[in-house]
């Protein structure tokens, strides 16, 4: 297991004489924070308990949690937290520009705001999987392939579409992140003052699950569909991110198999980190809120944002390399660096 050394480094190390005195903490004023950007992995969904301005007032449906891993984080001086993060968010309204996604805009431009009156250590991003990939909807393909078995399984196409899809998505990622450089550079940080980190996502759902729960009353899917999902779909997704990450010179977090074992419907649902299918029977009677309902489903939920933050608490102490969330033997997800991870 890392600990939380070396984090102190961040603070700046003793000058060599005839060098300027290193900065000692990130430009601006204001609390020492940690920020979050991105899609549904990061705002929270499936979390539950989600503020009320978004959760469908306006119109907004970005679905941050309180219990979305930022506000989690527990690092030496860090007493701020922010979370940008919007359900469903591609990587254009990430980036600078005018994309919005539920009523918000730019998440970067959110971020250059942000930094008038906090000093940001770190910044973690989650994007990619709503851009070509589509990973929502294409588990909403293979839920609804489970209704017709006498079709081909919804893995049979996205076998010889998947990589294609992701490499589409690699230069919308690289820009988005590289938007977040260039905001922070705008306000005056230079590399050294802050981390950057580009995280992957985890498979929500394991083959290995009793047949009584391939259902609607849990996680309704064809065990093709779920093999594929965890062996291919996240692996070749983690790969595409790790390329962005190369490119904007950005550390790495894989997630690809931080849920293993602990996914929807694999066990008892207090043990689980994902949320099962889930249908929000209050929304149906409500035209603003019906096409919402099942909007929860198949996300990190509380207990895998606790883990999720758990392994970002080491990987942000280690401060350098790439590292994955890999669950160790005490149940829980510690950031394993690269080599061992592999």
């Amino acid at each position: 297991m890392v600990v939380l050394v070396g984090f102190f480094a961040f603070f700046g190390s003793e000058s060599r004489p005839g060098q300027p005195s290193a900065r000692q903490s990130p430009p601006g004023t204001g609390p020492l924070t940690v920020v979050s950007i991105g899609d549904s992995t990061v705002s929270g969904e499936g979390a539950g308990d989600y503020t009320p301005t978004t959760n469908g007032q306006g119109g907004n449906w970005c679905h941050r949690s309180p219990h979305a891993f930022v506000e989690q984080i527990k690092i030496p001086d860090v007493t701020a937290r922010v979370n940008l993060g919007c359900s469903g968010a591609p990587s254009e309204q990430v980036a600078l520009g005018e994309a919005k996604q539920w009523t918000e805009p730019s998440q970067a431009q959110q971020l250059a705001n942000l930094l008038k009156d906090h000093r940001v250590a770190a910044v973690v991003i989650a994007i990619g999987a709503n851009d070509e990939p589509k990973f929502s909807a294409q588990v909403n393909e293979c839920f609804k392939a489970w209704f017709s078995p006498q079709n081909p399984p919804c893995s049979a196409a996205l076998r010889t579409t998947w990589k294609s899809k992701v490499d589409a998505m690699v230069p919308k990622v690289t820009n988005a992140v590289a938007d977040v450089k260039k905001v922070l550079a705008q306000a005056g940080y230079v590399p050294a003052d802050y981390q950057l980190v580009l995280m992957s996502y985890a498979s929500p759902v394991g083959p290995q699950i009793p047949e009584a729960l391939r259902s609607l009353n849990g996680c309704p899917f064809r065990t093709e569909d779920l093999d594929w999902m965890r062996r291919d779909g996240v692996a070749v997704l983690a790969d595409g991110l790790k390329e962005a990450s190369r490119a904007t010179s950005a550390r790495f977090l894989d997630l690809s198999r931080a849920g293993a074992g602990r996914e929807a419907c694999s066990s008892d649902p207090a043990n689980e980190w994902f949320s099962r299918l889930t249908l929000q029977l209050r929304d149906l009677g409500q035209v603003d809120r019906a096409s919402h309902a099942l909007q929860e489903s198949f996300h990190p939920n509380a207990n895998g944002h606790a883990q999720i933050a758990n392994c970002l608490n080491e990987f942000l102490a280690a401060r350098g390399g790439n590292a994955s969330c890999l669950s160790g033997p005490d149940g829980k997800l510690h950031a394993a660096p690269e080599v061992i991870a592999r």
